[in-house]
């Protein structure tokens, strides 16, 4: 009789610990209205409990050869490298909604436009992120002309 008892307190304990758990997170995009409104955000607050997602980064890096995809193209260095993303962060039971931080490397101020286009495009309409942009004079390897990495946060 106490067995079955202690089971049921137990699975009871654990489901409000998740729940209180799940509570405990909250992930709130600011968007002060500003210039930059819909292109990024202004701030991502996350409260924890939760598990945060750091990738390297992405680039049109061939995922099992390491040769520089779409050599000259950034728009389609820029989609392969969000295609990656989207993939590493779907293995751990992530979306690009739960980007929490982004920041993109190019080797050319020029691509500014283009690479904003692509990254509203990978986002699938999730809210803006905190973005930074920066201009490099190379990165790892020759040809790449692009690379972002991200931090996401999700619920326990």
């Amino acid at each position: 009789m106490r067995r079955p008892l202690l089971a049921a307190a137990a699975a009871s304990l654990l489901i409000a610990t998740a729940a209180l758990a799940q509570q405990g997170f909250e992930k709130r995009t600011i968007d002060n209205g500003n210039w930059n409104s819909g292109r990024f955000a202004d701030a991502v607050t996350v409260r924890t409990p939760a598990r945060f997602i750091y990738l390297s980064g992405q680039g049109s890096e061939d995922e099992k050869t390491g040769e520089i995809r779409f050599a000259g193209d950034v728009a389609a260095q820029c989609r392969y490298a969000w295609e990656k993303i989207d993939r590493m962060l779907a293995q751990q039971g992530a979306t690009v909604g739960d980007i929490v931080k982004a920041t993109t490397y190019v080797t050319d101020a020029r691509f500014q436009q283009t690479i904003g286009e692509c990254r509203r495009a990978a986002m699938k309409g999730a809210p803006a992120t905190p973005h930074t942009f920066l201009v490099v004079q190379a990165l790892a390897w020759p040809g790449m002309l692009m690379e972002v990495d991200v931090v996401a946060a999700v619920a326990p």
